[in-house]
């Protein structure tokens, strides 16, 4: 039986830093408009306020709410907001749920050790477990990003004035939650390296440097920064993109990935886990790899790949450690006829993570750079605990799942707000279309070289945000044809896989700097 530990406290501190939030700029205003009305206002009496109206201010622009209590739990430090801790406990018991009515309609234990003849033979058949075909006309996966999709439109905060007319006045989009996303300008700013006059890998033109100089240069200086193990050189030079011979080294110095005798063996750990001891979430795994990457034409051949990275991934309590920032809980299982007595609980899977309908996608892309699967490994692994987690878990990071559709939805109402508009009238709801873009960060449907690219620049910028920009991009090349058309259906053909139409992670360069919605 699986049962997850919720958290028993309620904090009623983020009620008044949301209060804070709905109040601040006005109360602001109306302070400093009155203190200057008043003709006996006493320098003395000004200074004094100062302190007051300096937080109000810092109140009304922070992004974040401020830093929680020292006293405060640790999971109000994880994730802030009330609401979306309860969003998140919630998700996971309907997970949870799926889980455990598919264990015992199936009659499958959680895990099982598999007999010495079955050890043999999947040891055997390691590097071949691709041409195995195992009976999984049973399982279906746990959730798709479709239904985690209805779950992040139904939050709400209840400090916000949610209604229809408020609404209507401030986001026509899916997403109702307040919560901070920089605009074009900012992000200008901020991705300065990503300016038209910059030279990126990827861009054949729109640039002050020849392709050829360019990229012969920018291949020369990311030889020295290999050679120097410089990780924050190497962050900053992926910014522009980093070439296919260097990609993999440059990617590894980033995430401070190695490959030692000691990650070898780690590995070699792992493997031996799998090969003892059999998880009903393996067929989840398998199923999973079956419907999307077997099934891709750039992914299929590393479908043996898949498997063993994503079985060791399964077994690795390493991956726990993410928790500590995760908004998610890893979920518990219980030695049968010791349900609820803490001493018999154990983390289940043991890494904590129980994968959806399309998961295998996180790892297909890096099977392009490395072959050896320890390195493979480790790699995959690094990128999870770093960005991919976000993708599937309910939080108010600016690189979580909930910013990105908000950011999204933002940039497409503000610079293209007929189409947002045409598209709402006819029930195509432009996040319904992109969500599952977004929430596997576009793998598979971008080609690989290009998706690699667009990776690139999530390291760089040690950021998901890009993905968001690239999305809308997308709706912004196809916008003639958009406003054409007259249904869901109609809108999602008229925007197919980014891929087809040769789209590229570029668009988010020029979609920074140029483009039909962001002219001055």
């Amino acid at each position: 039986m699986l049962l997850i530990v919720e958290d028993p406290t309620a904090f009623t501190g983020c009620f008044v830093i949301h209060l804070f939030e709905e109040i601040s700029l006005l109360t602001f205003s109306f302070l400093f408009s009155s203190l200057f009305s008043l003709p006996s206002l006493s320098l003395s009496l000004f200074h004094s306020l100062l302190p007051f109206l300096s937080l109000l201010l810092t109140l009304s622009l922070s992004s974040q709410p401020l830093p929680s209590h020292p006293a405060a739990p640790p999971e109000h430090a994880k994730e802030p907001l009330a609401y979306m801790r309860k969003a998140q406990v919630n998700w996971e018991k309907r997970i949870l749920k799926s889980l455990n009515s598919m264990c015992t309609e199936l009659g499958v234990p959680l895990a099982r050790k598999r007999p010495a003849v079955e050890q043999k033979e999947l040891t055997n058949k390691w590097n071949e477990m691709g041409t195995d075909e195992p009976d999984l006309s049973r399982f279906r996966p746990v959730y798709a990003p479709k239904d985690f999709l209805e779950v992040l439109i139904s939050l709400r905060n209840p400090n916000h004035d949610s209604s229809e007319e408020a609404s209507a006045k401030s986001h026509w989009g899916l997403i109702q939650v307040p919560l901070h996303d920089r605009d074009i300008p900012q992000m200008r700013e901020a991705y300065s390296e990503l300016s038209l006059t910059t030279g990126q890998l990827g861009i054949d033109d729109h640039t002050h440097v020849p392709p050829d100089l360019f990229e012969s240069e920018h291949t020369r200086i990311g030889k020295k920064v290999v050679n120097e193990q410089d990780s924050a050189a190497a962050q900053q030079y992926s910014r522009q993109g980093c070439p296919t011979g260097l990609r993999a080294d440059l990617w590894a110095l980033i995430l401070n990935s190695t490959n030692e005798p000691e990650d070898v063996m780690h590995y070699e750990q792992l493997k031996a886990g799998v090969i003892h001891h059999d998880l009903l979430v393996d067929n989840l795994i398998y199923k999973d790899v079956k419907l999307t990457a077997s099934n891709d034409d750039y992914y299929f051949v590393f479908e043996d790949f898949l498997y063993q990275v994503l079985l060791c991934f399964s077994r690795d309590t390493a991956v726990l450690e993410h928790f500590s920032y995760n908004s998610a809980t890893p979920p518990k299982s219980y030695i049968q006829g010791k349900v609820g007595v803490e001493e018999f609980a154990v983390v289940y899977p043991p890494n904590g993570v129980i994968p959806f309908h399309g998961f295998s996608m996180y790892v297909a892309p890096l099977c392009f750079l490395y072959n050896e699967p320890s390195k493979l490994y480790s790699v995959f692994r690094e990128m999870y605990v770093r960005y991919f987690f976000r993708l599937h878990s309910v939080s108010s990071s600016t690189s979580g799942i909930v910013s990105l559709c908000l950011q999204f939805e933002r940039l497409l109402q503000t610079h293209l707000p007929q189409l947002f508009y045409h598209l709402r009238e006819i029930g195509a709801q432009p996040l319904r279309i992109a969500f599952k873009w977004m929430v596997r960060a576009f793998s598979g449907y971008l080609s690989t070289d290009q998706l690699l690219l667009l990776w690139d620049r999530i390291l760089g910028y040690d950021s998901l945000e890009i993905v968001a920009v690239l999305a809308a991009a997308v709706f912004a090349f196809r916008a003639e044809n958009l406003m054409e058309v007259t249904s869901l259906t109609s809108a999602e053909v008229s925007v197919p896989r980014p891929q087809a139409g040769r789209l590229s992670p570029t668009h988010t360069h020029t979609g920074f700097h140029s483009g039909p919605w962001l002219l001055k």
